[in-house]
């Protein structure tokens, strides 16, 4: 059996490319059916996110789809010339394929470093393919080895726990340091700015419910409120909204303050010293700085998230190699089984096919010895036991050995011939 990847990611192919190829989940079932149906024999699950696209594929040799037949595939699936994408696309087989798998299941290979959404996104993948029947043995031992693995770069390192996107680090590095829970605090989106969209994602895995939206044009608040399932607040009842508000997002860059210490200090009357956590993610910032200096008042800017981003890209870095030592270790324990069932029905066909012959003589020569007893006949039924061991023992250690780097096809087909075996994958 063999394992192959064919695709894209954002090491090496633009986002205008990434989108072209592209598939939404309906997709995906309709790219899984028709691939079936023209490789009925080849396992296969199709991984598609916003950073890659992947068709990950197993077969025997004679069934192994090449990689112009999977390039041609993904493109003209979406309506393109395989000329157009073929030179973006890369291909791993076997070992590189596995260790690929482990790799970006684990979130080692993605655009921010342990970010936790590849893992469910794999997940799903491996799922979609088994429910459309497309996965196999191979496909469910790889995927399964996958997660697990993830699991444990999560779990013995420390990949995971620093967050490294201002979004999250907004919400997990500052945010959880003032308040313990979100369900019950009243959330304040100022504008409508990506970052305030992502921050409050966090916010809303975090418990968040009670989400207000003010933005100079109301139509567009109301749009993103009701995303949300919050409400919108007119522009002029700022004032009001701040009075309310426990966290505040703010991305309107109107260019200069849109509060300043002193129109917060009125403001700050009608808090009754209530925690206020504010992340101002405008440039130019929305708030005076001196704001900060308020009682009760928890003002961070971009820069302090930066900062914090920085600080734990370093510290992810210095947790990279003890996650790639895991990688490698699972790679070659799974690469190991895989060649060891690979050769495994070699093994057994040698052990049967010289089972009958060694029974035919150890009868003969019962036959003749028919005053034995059965301790001496016993004895020599061990005898012959152990002949036929000792003369399998160089064959098989020399399997065993040589598939400990891959499968030995050679070896295979010398011993295929030398004892006319049945070659099967």
């Amino acid at each position: 059996m063999l394992v192959q990847v064919v695709g894209c990611s954002h090491h090496g192919a633009s986002i205008a490319l990434r989108e072209r190829l592209a598939f939404t989940a309906e997709q995906a079932r309709e790219a899984l059916d028709r691939w079936r149906r023209v490789f009925p024999r080849v396992e296969s699950v199709l991984l598609s996110t916003c950073n890659r696209v992947e068709l990950y594929s197993a077969a025997d040799q004679e069934n192994e789809p090449t990689f112009e037949q999977v390039a041609a595939y993904l493109a003209r699936f979406h309506g393109l010339e395989p000329a157009e994408v073929v030179r973006h696309l890369y291909r791993h087989s076997d070992e590189a394929a596995v260790r690929h798998l482990f790799t970006v299941t684990s979130s080692l290979d993605s655009m921010v470093l342990g970010e936790p959404q590849i893992f469910a996104q794999v997940k799903q993948a491996y799922q979609l393919a088994t429910q459309q029947d497309n996965t196999g043995p191979l496909m469910h031992a790889v995927f399964q080895t996958a997660l697990r693995v993830a699991r444990r770069v999560a779990n013995e390192t420390a990949i995971h726990q620093r967050r490294v996107s201002a979004a999250s680090v907004a919400v997990a590095d500052f945010a959880r340091q003032v308040f313990e829970r979100f369900d019950d605090k009243e959330v304040l989106v100022i504008g409508a700015g990506e970052m305030a969209q992502e921050t409050l994602e966090y916010l809303e895995d975090e418990g968040a419910r009670r989400i207000t939206v003010v933005n100079r044009s109301f139509d567009r608040a109301v749009e993103l409120a009701g995303r949300w399932k919050g409400r919108a607040v007119a522009w002029e009842d700022l004032p009001q909204a701040l009075a309310a508000a426990d966290v505040v997002i703010s991305t309107a860059a109107a260019g200069r303050w849109i509060v300043d210490r002193q129109q917060f200090v009125q403001i700050e009357a009608r808090r009754f010293a209530r925690p206020l956590f504010i992340l101002d993610l405008a440039v130019p910032r929305d708030f005076d700085p001196a704001i900060g200096d308020r009682p009760d008042v928890y003002l961070y800017s971009i820069d302090d998230l930066q900062e914090a981003c920085q600080r734990n890209r370093v510290y992810r870095d210095k947790e990279l190699p003890a996650a790639l030592h895991i990688i490698d270790q699972e790679t070659a324990r799974f690469m190991a089984g895989m060649y060891h069932r690979a050769i495994g029905p070699v093994i057994e066909q040698l052990r049967l096919g010289w089972q009958a012959p060694k029974e035919e003589e150890l009868q003969r020569l019962l036959n003749k010895l028919s005053h034995l007893d059965d301790h001496a006949k016993d004895e020599i039924r061990h005898s012959f036991d152990r002949l036929v061991n000792k003369l399998l023992h160089p064959p098989l250690m020399s399997l065993r050995d040589e598939s400990s780097n891959g499968i030995p096809r050679g070896l295979l087909d010398a011993l295929a011939r030398l004892f006319q075996l049945k070659r099967r994958e």
